[in-house]
């Protein structure tokens, strides 16, 4: 089972992402406020981060380098973090900030599921 924690304050896409990973395979945690993404993933302790570009006061990119800031501080593993991108262009922002992959909105489920494997598989293989 992998545990995907959910930054993401829009309706439309929290509701996305959850019909998405509606399975078994799949323990979803949603936060709203992207101040907390820290804290739920110190806590929660989540295989991957699925983070919306536009997300509260933060956004996107700066919610995945505090995640990164954060992991280095404690001398851990960043998560992997998956942003959901509004438009391609955004693409070489994501990278810059640290992101292990991006989608474009609205993301099909198969695409968010087999990026959510393969970040899952690619850190599987490194802590081995």
């Amino acid at each position: 089972m992998a545990k995907v924690l959910l930054v993401a304050d829009a309706e439309w896409v929290i509701n996305d992402v959850r019909a998405a990973l509606s399975d078994p395979d799949y323990e979803l945690v949603e936060i709203t406020d992207p101040r907390e993404a820290e804290d739920a993933w110190y806590d929660e302790e989540p295989d991957v981060v699925v983070i919306d570009l536009q997300v509260g006061s933060m956004g996107g990119f700066a919610v995945t380098r505090a995640l990164r800031s954060a992991a280095h501080a404690l001398e851990e593993p960043a998560p992997p973090t998956l942003i959901l991108l509004d438009r391609s262009a955004d693409s070489f922002l994501a990278g810059r900030s640290g992101a292990d992959a991006w989608l474009l909105k609205p993301v099909p489920a198969f695409d968010l599921r087999r990026t959510i494997a393969e970040l899952t598989a690619a850190t599987a293989e490194t802590s081995s």
